[in-house]
């Protein structure tokens, strides 16, 4: 297919690796992101102004309704990883554990661990020129510590495919073993209630949560996932298990990071809720089965979701009240049901 002059020319501006190593895909929008982008650095440009008043100085990050206010407007690349250690309790839990992580990397051998760790090691992010065997310094190396680490650290979880992305990412933003240890700590450990363990129970009831979420607000999305027989773990578990890493655009995803590190799991809610809402005259569409399960792939690509500032502003106000005492009770009567289908 022959480019027109404008797309020919955002290709020639527009890197073809991104600044976090991934190569852009083949139906990669160059035009649209230069458009996109263009705007979007002058809210950045503001914004890092701002943060690096905020942090002047001062030492660990702390929770603060202004600092909520900020983060939910986006947190610079440059901040990103002292913010995160600071506001998901990492930092405080690596201060108060000198040496532990080291301790644990010379920990006693666990082959079946290491197995399962080594497995995934090329199956995580092929098109990241990061982690490629060519690349000097690999992070495969990086990744392999960090998630041996966290097996050895909560041997209730071990290693659970879809950490290997998250702790990827964390990786990709802290540039730091040890940072990226204590950050999947708070993710796995506190943020994501018993979503890595075997049964996975945690991640089994807040997909059931979002399907109860789905019926009060948008029944007749619900209606039709009930008329088909379409279970909600079929469109949404990588959603929960990856949180949105290799599903949404990656600036899109950090930008849902920095609040799920300050507020908590809500969040994604927030955001499964927003896609939903947002293409549900396009999921309505849908005539089959395997018709719903294509919607819901497709609703996570497109501007909508590339366009990061207007996505995190939508998620603050389109799924609207969600306070977490319904989360809470949702979460109750979805795991009782759970535990008694066995």
């Amino acid at each position: 297919m022959e480019l027109s002059e404008h797309e020919q020319a955002a290709r020639d501006r527009v890197p073809r690796i991104d600044a976090y190593g991934f190569e852009r895909p083949e139906d990669f929008d160059y035009a649209a992101y230069e458009e996109f982008f263009s705007t979007y650095l002058v809210v950045l440009t503001r914004r890092a102004i701002k943060w690096s008043k905020l942090l002047k100085g001062s030492g660990s990050v702390q929770k603060s309704m202004r600092v909520k206010r900020y983060i939910r407007k986006g947190v610079p690349l440059e901040h990103r990883a002292r913010v995160w250690m600071g506001v998901s309790g990492a930092q405080a839990q690596m201060e108060r554990n000198p040496g532990y992580y080291h301790q644990l990397l010379q920990g006693e051998r666990n082959d079946s661990l290491e197995e399962a760790i080594r497995t995934d090691m090329n199956r995580t992010f092929p098109d990241n020129v990061k982690f490629r065997r060519s690349a000097d310094p690999c992070l495969q190396k990086t990744l392999y510590n960090v998630l041996l680490a966290y097996g050895h650290h909560n041997q209730g979880v071990g290693y659970c495919q879809g950490m290997n992305f998250i702790a990827g990412y964390l990786i990709l933003i802290t540039k730091n073993e040890e940072e990226s240890f204590w950050l999947l700590d708070a993710l796995v450990g506190r943020i994501l209630p018993d979503y890595y363990s075997p049964e996975m129970l945690g991640l089994k009831t807040d997909q059931e949560v979002l399907g109860e979420l789905v019926r009060t607000k948008l029944p007749a999305v619900a209606a039709l996932m009930d008329g088909h027989g379409v279970l909600w773990t079929l469109v949404v578990s990588r959603w929960f298990i990856c949180l949105f890493v290799d599903i949404l655009p990656v600036e899109t995803v950090l930008r849902i990071w920095d609040c799920l590190f300050n507020e908590g799991s809500k969040i994604i809610f927030r955001v499964a809720l927003t896609l939903i809402k947002q293409h549900q005259a396009f999921i309505l569409e849908a005539t089959s089965f395997a018709d719903i399960c294509e919607k819901f792939k497709e609703i996570t690509k497109g501007s909508f979701v590339t366009e990061c500032h207007t996505f995190m502003q939508k998620i603050f106000s389109e799924p609207g009240s969600l306070p977490m005492t319904t989360i809470t009770r949702l979460r109750e009567s979805c795991r009782a049901k759970l535990l008694v289908q066995g």
